[in-house]
């Protein structure tokens, strides 16, 4: 009876469930980084130890250490290496924060940085400049007092003349049309009314005659014509 009792308590025993559960591993690994860096100043004052050996022991410490932590956890109840890798938070207002921080930071500190260079560069640039040289020296042209009167004197002359020219080609304009009309009334036939009139005024009866005296009296008209032309500078058209 009591060696079932013993029996039982045993099977007990091992089903309880003695390793830390834990939510996160990425905090738990930070903890054993933590408790790292204070284990390595374990052996400081052994003095009888070589620092082979102190590099060796410590290394052998620091791996028994995290193996140990890492075998007696469960990570949401599973063990450390089953367990999956916690997913990166990512914090918008931290990065933002950098950046601004980062940003601050250049518009402080590059132009000073730039300054240096801006003016290295300007005193070059000057010095360039002052190496070129005026190949061609600019002279004064003196004005002739002969030239200068006769552009004033056409200056001054310029609109009457071409107002003058103006009224010319008007009077040619007119002239043309005039003489166009009196051409027009010269090559006209005569009606057979006008011949009716012209025989019973000179008396000729035959109309070949009357005809013919036509030539003869636009003759001295034509010349009138011409000389009207010539007088004004026109050439009258064909």
């Amino acid at each position: 009876m009591e060696a079932a009792q013993n029996n039982k308590a045993s099977v007990e025993d091992s089903n309880i469930e003695y390793r830390v559960k834990v939510e996160s591993k990425k905090q738990l690994q930070e903890q054993i980084n933590r408790y790292k860096e204070l284990l390595k100043t374990v052996f400081d004052g052994q003095t009888e130890l070589t620092a082979d050996s102190k590099q060796e022991l410590l290394g052998e410490l620091l791996a028994n250490f995290e193996a140990a932590v890492q075998d007696n956890v469960l990570v949401n109840g599973q063990p450390w290496n089953d367990a999956p890798e916690d997913e990166e938070e990512v914090d918008l207002d931290g990065q933002l924060d950098d950046v601004i921080v980062e940003t601050s930071n250049k518009r402080r500190t590059y132009p000073r940085k730039i300054l240096p260079h801006v003016v290295h560069a300007l005193k070059a640039e000057r010095k360039l400049l002052g190496l070129y040289e005026n190949t061609a020296q600019p002279q004064d042209v003196p004005m002739d007092p002969e030239h200068e009167n006769i552009m004033s004197t056409l200056s001054a002359e310029a609109p009457g003349l071409a107002k003058q020219a103006t009224q010319v080609i008007k009077s040619i304009q007119t002239l043309q049309k005039q003489a166009e009309g009196l051409c027009q009334i010269l090559n006209s036939k005569p009606s057979e009314a006008s011949l009716e009139i012209h025989r019973e005024v000179f008396g000729h009866n035959d109309q070949s005659d009357s005809l013919s005296s036509f030539p003869k009296l636009r003759q001295p008209i034509r010349r009138l014509v011409e000389e009207a032309a010539a007088t004004n500078c026109y050439i009258p058209l064909d």
